[in-house]
């Protein structure tokens, strides 16, 4: 059964393309070894999404490369 990270020390970052007005928001935490955690800004002690770094990486430049 995998365990679950710590995330005590995750320095999240809210998305550039996230409204100020507290709409649909998004934020990462990239300072973590191995992984990229991903939450719902307006709820941050809800659910985190956990994704490798690889995995995080080729997602980032798929939206890059369609201009997504």
């Amino acid at each position: 059964m995998p365990t679950t990270p710590d995330l005590s020390t995750a320095a999240w970052h809210r998305s550039s393309y996230s409204s100020n007005g507290g709409g649909e928001c998004v934020e990462v935490a990239d300072n973590l070894p191995g992984i990229v955690p991903v939450r719902d800004s307006k709820d941050p002690d809800g659910p985190v999404l956990i994704f490798p770094n690889g995995s995080w990486s080729a997602f980032i430049a798929t939206l890059k490369t369609d201009g997504t």
